[in-house]
């Protein structure tokens, strides 16, 4: 029952984002609205377009949350590979997403400290990274003609804190 589930979930999700999909959406629509007159705008003729896109959107809010809910748990496993897989990263971070918000918000706070990033910093940080981009793109960014040569440039990776030591086992 969980496989076809799956796939029926995966196809219509699939399907539903189609620009055959919104069209035939909007001509059903156009449809219903040219045959107003027809029918004397009667409250059946309302009914016919209220219950559909209903019971539409009803079904769909399911199919589209286990489809969001797969990608999510996929990503989740790839990010858990590549920390299990690069020596740097900590594997402590492994399996976090169980956690609770409020421990989560705690990992972070306790992670951008340990970076150095304050609240100041993070704005700079912001800057910086839209200057690289566009810099990237061969145009001047617009925060690089605001930057005050007085703020002293982000952290880089080897003026951090090393990383805590892996845990033993982690690695095949």
């Amino acid at each position: 029952m969980n496989g076809v589930f799956t796939r029926a979930a995966s196809f219509i999700a699939a399907a539903a984002g189609q620009p055959l999909t919104f069209l035939i959406a909007v001509a059903t629509v156009l449809v219903w609205a040219v045959t107003g007159p027809l029918f004397h705008y009667s409250d059946t003729w309302q009914l016919v377009i209220n219950t559909g896109t209903t019971i539409i959107t009803f079904l769909m809010v399911f199919l589209i949350q286990n489809s969001q809910n797969r990608d999510g748990a996929a990503m989740q496993a790839k990010l858990d590979e590549i920390l299990r897989a690069v020596e740097e990263a900590r594997s402590e971070f492994i399996g976090i997403e169980h956690l609770d918000d409020t421990q989560i918000e705690q990992i972070r706070t306790a992670l951008e400290q340990e970076a150095g990033v304050c609240d100041d910093e993070k704005a700079a940080l912001v800057e910086d990274s839209v200057d690289q981009l566009l810099k990237r793109r061969g145009k001047d960014g617009p925060a690089a003609a605001a930057k005050a040569s007085t703020r002293p440039p982000p952290a880089s990776r080897k003026d951090r804190p090393a990383a805590s030591p892996r845990r033993q086992g982690t690695r095949s």
